[in-house]
């Protein structure tokens, strides 16, 4: 299991990589581990809308579970990555690549000290499987 540490860390089990003002987002390599053979994404969100912390983005559904995706800070959303509507197992193979499922632009950076960090999700996670 991969723990990236360029990247932010929610308890939800979004991923967070920074660049600038701009954040991009998708689920850990955990959660699409846990959910297991995805088949349904779908970005409820719209492309300009301004969203709160813990707002729902997205919706993620897989042969075991359905799962709600969170935004990590609050911000607004720039981009959606619509080749997942049709490709959605792109999660399951490349979790923090090909699999970001959205992009916005910071509204508040600070929030940003309230994310995990990649030792502390990783510990997090240990934590969840017993």
């Amino acid at each position: 299991m991969e723990f990236p540490t360029d990247l932010k860390y929610t308890n939800n089990d979004e991923w967070v990589r920074v660049e600038g003002d701009i954040a991009t987002v998708g689920i850990t390599d955990y959660a699409q581990d846990q959910l297991s053979d995805l088949v349904f994404v779908e970005v409820t969100a719209e492309v300009g809308e301004k969203l709160e912390r813990d707002a729902t983005v997205a919706e993620v559904e897989s042969v075991k579970a359905a799962a709600f995706i969170y935004m990590p800070v609050a911000g607004t959303i720039i981009e959606t990555n619509v080749e997942l509507y049709d490709e959605p197992e792109i999660i399951n193979a490349d979790p923090y690549g090909a699999a970001w499922m959205f992009k916005f632009e910071i509204a508040n950076p600070v929030e940003l000290d309230e994310l995990l960090d990649a030792t502390a999700y990783e510990k997090y996670c240990q934590e969840r499987e017993h």
